[in-house]
């Protein structure tokens, strides 16, 4: 069997009516048990089969063809079978009062519905996928290990808050699976954001009528230091001396060339990862991004960073400025080459999001207001839509500013960074 596809979907006739067994099938060779069904009606719909814990043989509908397409069958497919792997039926109905339901079989549902689009999140939106991303890898590595098989209904807000301290002394921290990927580690931070998580899913639960009440409501989460590491003008230029000369060595061009496209706009990682030509307005020096934390945005940048941009290699087919080694993704390895660099200069405590506090410090050193620095960094502005801000001629001028002050700390060329003693 081959894989199923549009064309092998739109190929599948259906029998005529009254013939015995006349629903015909036709099943993915990719995907054991997800297959697509057509009735004698003509309506094609996609399936999964498989067999419970218990042994018996079960077939359940994902969606109608038509109304999805393949690729998103298979995705739910997917998460269906992997529960049933972990010994969940996902089309067993769940308790109305939510009195055996387990944790894990929540977060199970939640990341089947999520996935699908039929949960929404902000802005009554469905949930980005950066956002499932993590809830994902919370309950893989924390929530589940620690409360998976608690039943919900038994859960009180001590068990919470037990969970988190696990978390924050590194109860779930473990060694890195692979070259690729964080480490997960614990801490006060990693264990609120896990809570928050937890809360956000057993909300959802108690809309959709899986549980009756969010044992989560009221919890109170540690509260972290905020990260105040910026780098000094002598450390950047240290940064920019590192990077050339890894550079020569070798280093991976496109992850040096995302650092400095970080500390040029202060952009969050996954902005400047993510970051596609389409996006780019050379002529307004303006980048649209369609989906931030704080909605869709157009963040005015410089013109050291628009030059950047544009001196990039084209992929043929690839929509990224920052495109993948191989596939059709963008690039994710910043992460590890900001290390490789951070080594070489001889900094510590050093991530992405340093280098986006990094480009706002130097905006409030050259005298900016915070208004302007808020605007450049793409914050929400109270009271104010960031899509509708008005780019004038003051911000573009601020943008240039900034991002040629850290080109020539990063070039050598700025004669303050070997004097400057600021961290």
């Amino acid at each position: 069997m081959e894989k199923l596809t549009k064309r092998a979907v739109d190929a599948l006739k259906p029998s005529k009516v009254g013939i015995e067994g006349s629903e015909r099938f036709l099943w993915d060779g990719e995907l054991k048990g997800f297959g697509v069904r057509a009735s004698p009606g003509g309506r094609k719909s996609f399936i999964v089969q498989y067999r419970t814990p218990e042994g018996k043989h079960r077939r359940t509908v994902i969606g109608h063809y038509g109304l999805m397409t393949v690729e998103q069958a298979r995705v739910i497919a997917r998460e269906k079978l992997v529960a049933v792997s972990k010994g969940v039926d996902p089309a067993a109905p769940v308790e109305p009062d939510g009195s055996t339901t387990t944790v894990g079989q929540i977060c199970d549902w939640y990341l089947l519905e999520a996935n699908a689009g039929r949960i929404l999140g902000r802005r009554r939106r469905p949930i980005r996928a950066s956002t499932l991303t993590m809830d994902k890898s919370r309950i893989e590595t924390h929530i589940r290990p620690l409360l998976g098989d608690r039943r919900v209904s038994s859960l009180k807000l001590g068990d919470i808050e037990a969970m988190q301290a696990d978390i924050a002394a590194g109860k779930t921290a473990k060694g890195r699976a692979g070259p690729r990927g964080g480490t997960p580690i614990g801490g006060e931070g990693v264990a609120a954001r896990t809570v928050s998580s937890l809360h956000s899913i057993f909300e959802h639960a108690v809309r959709w009528g899986k549980i009756e009440s969010n044992p989560a409501r009221g919890v109170r989460k540690l509260a972290s230091a905020p990260r105040e590491r910026r780098l000094s003008s002598v450390e950047i230029a240290r940064l920019g001396e590192a990077m050339r000369t890894l550079a020569a060595e070798g280093e991976h061009p496109t992850g040096l060339a995302a650092i400095r496209l970080l500390l040029l706009t202060g952009f969050r990682r996954m902005e400047c990862l993510a970051l596609q030509r389409a996006w780019v307005d050379a002529e307004q020096r303006a980048i649209r991004l369609p989906e931030t934390k704080t909605g869709p945005q157009m963040r005015v940048v410089g013109q050291a960073a628009i030059d950047l941009i544009l001196a990039q290699p084209v992929t043929d087919g690839s929509p990224y400025v920052f495109p993948a080694d191989w596939g059709n993704g963008h690039f994710i390895g910043v992460v590890r080459v900001l290390e490789r660099v951070c080594g070489a200069a001889r900094l510590t405590d050093v991530t992405p999001h340093t280098l986006r506090h990094t480009f706002a410090s130097v905006a409030g050193d050259l005298g900016f207001s915070e208004l302007t620095i808020a605007a450049l960094l793409g914050h929400a502005a109270r009271g104010v839509t960031q899509r509708y801000v008005h780019i004038d001629e003051a911000l573009r001028v601020a943008a240039d500013r900034v991002s040629a002050k850290v080109v020539a700390l990063l070039d050598g060329r700025d004669r303050d960074a070997g004097s400057s003693t600021r961290r």
